[in-house]
């Protein structure tokens, strides 16, 4: 998986890791990891063991991934409520079961910015400060829900002190936050207010670094009538009223924003019917029609949308397809990551994009798309290619008619050498999901049908490469688009 990663786009791909600081011996549980990295001795004299944490980093650099530092969590030997510390939970568990001695507040903030300078100065003489000033350092995950077993001014005091040891030892280090739940909360607000304006609790003087500003979007997924009905319109009302706190801030009118978890649902881990879609096109078609809605807010708000990740994870020993949030299940990779190889092939610049049947913005904010479905695209273009990756999404998973597309292009150069290549997503191209379902659904599958499975979940082309003639630089196609498929047209020329 991490290999698969770093080919999207090597050197550009962050990931996101939770329990980087936690106590255990590295085995894992589900919603459970730990690395051990810190201990204190029989004179409470802290002790540091960076051998998995080093593991985990030296796997990121080997794939041309880098790391999107989250300092969390709690050690138990720091935290002020250590036991109960390791939890065991299943996904049918209550969620707040989590929640033990590592979401507290440490002991000593000294020796927490300590931890932190160390760590940073490992790193630093591990992978270089000319590596290091490309990653990003943030503390801790959604400190405004459960994670944090402290109020919101106790983590401030946390990521001041974290960042104060950051900055001690990669004074270039890009530091930010808070990478908190629910979009433009009332937390968001005061985290901002305090970077800017407080008073910064390890300096003592006005305000905390800030070189990114992130935050989480979710949608809102339902079972109704047999199907899943997504719930975008949630997801983007956190990107919504997130962009419109950070802009009401005209110094933070220029930072870059990074949503830290952008996702059609709050919980990875957890399985449920209404949490079906994730097998299938529609998570790859509501990732596309999300992703354009990003910038089209950002665009409204003035403000700099940098980057979001997906929170997806890898969970080990599961059945194929048993229905968690992953980009890849038991080694076979589903539709949507062949959308984020789609994203991957666009370069260059964004470019305007027209279309009839487009759901306007304040639409889906409103109601999301449960009537007409959402046929649109968004469009790149680099220097010598043009990129147009085009949905056809519905909040709701059942069947319908295909969307006849003509999709029309002005500005092609002008020239006879411009070839076309044309990837797909649908339940035939690009789908392992559809193809094991063909097999009735083996389990466990054999060796045979993993390796069928494993080339059916590569991005696929609808048809062979071919060569267009533009006339005067203009070019029509036309095309029948299923219901939450994804086309991607790219055009190259010498």
């Amino acid at each position: 998986m991490l290999a698969e990663l770093g080919d999207l786009r090597p050197d550009q791909v962050y990931f996101r890791t939770h329990n980087l600081l936690t106590s255990g011996d590295g085995t894992p549980d589900l919603k459970w990891g730990s690395t051990g990295v810190y201990t204190e001795d029989s004179r409470d004299n802290p002790v540091y063991h960076w051998t998995i944490l080093d593991g985990i980093f030296d796997s990121y650099r080997a794939h041309h991934l880098r790391p999107y530092v989250q300092m969390g969590f709690m050690p138990e030997a720091l935290s002020i409520h250590p036991e109960p510390y390791h939890y065991k939970w299943t996904s049918r568990d209550p969620y707040q079961w989590i929640f033990t001695g590592w979401s507290y507040p440490p002991k000593d903030y000294a020796k927490w910015s300590e931890l932190i300078y160390q760590w940073t100065a490992h790193d630093l003489a591990r992978y270089g400060q000319a590596e290091m000033t490309h990653w990003y350092w943030e503390t801790w995950n959604e400190a405004n829900i459960g994670y944090w077993q402290g109020k919101p001014e106790d983590f401030f005091k946390l990521h001041d002190f974290a960042v104060s040891g950051v900055r001690r030892a990669l004074p270039e280090a890009r530091v930010g936050g808070p990478d908190s739940a629910g979009g433009g909360t009332p937390f968001l607000h005061a985290f901002l207010e305090h970077c800017l304006h407080g008073t910064n609790y390890a300096t003592g003087q006005i305000g905390t670094p800030i070189d990114f500003i992130s935050f989480h979007a979710k949608g809102s997924p339902v079972f109704t009538n047999d199907h899943v009905r997504m719930g975008i319109a949630n997801q983007l009302r956190n990107m919504n009223s997130a962009f419109r706190i950070i802009a009401s801030f005209p110094e933070l009118k220029s930072k870059p924003i990074v949503i830290g978890e952008s996702d059609p649902d709050g919980c990875a881990a957890c399985q449920g019917d209404q949490l079906g879609y994730r097998n299938g096109t529609i998570y790859a078609s509501y990732t596309a029609a999300t992703l354009e809605r990003e910038f089209e807010l950002a665009d409204r708000d003035q403000v700099n949308l940098e980057g979001a990740l997906t929170w997806a994870f890898e969970f080990e020993d599961a059945p194929p397809f048993a229905g968690f949030r992953v980009l890849a299940s038991d080694g076979i990779d589903l539709p949507v990551l062949n959308a984020f190889r789609m994203f991957a092939k666009m370069e260059g610049q964004r470019v305007a994009v027209e279309s009839s049947g487009k759901i306007p913005l304040d639409a889906i904010l409103k109601d999301g798309v449960r009537g007409k479905p959402d046929v649109s695209a968004i469009a790149s273009l680099g220097r010598r290619q043009l990129c147009v990756l085009i949905w056809h999404y519905h909040d709701e998973e059942v069947p319908g008619p295909a969307a006849h597309v003509t999709l029309s292009l002005d500005g092609l150069p002008k020239t006879k050498n411009v070839r076309l290549r044309h990837f797909r997503i649908d339940d035939e191209h690009s789908n392992a999901f559809t193809e094991w379902k063909a097999m009735n659904a083996p389990l466990p599958i054999s060796n045979a049908q993993a390796n069928a499975l494993q080339t059916a979940g590569q991005l696929a082309e609808l048809e062979p490469e071919r060569q267009i003639q533009a006339v005067e630089g203009k070019w029509v196609l036309e095309l029948n688009l299923p219901r939450n498929a994804l086309s991607l047209l790219v055009f190259t020329w010498q």
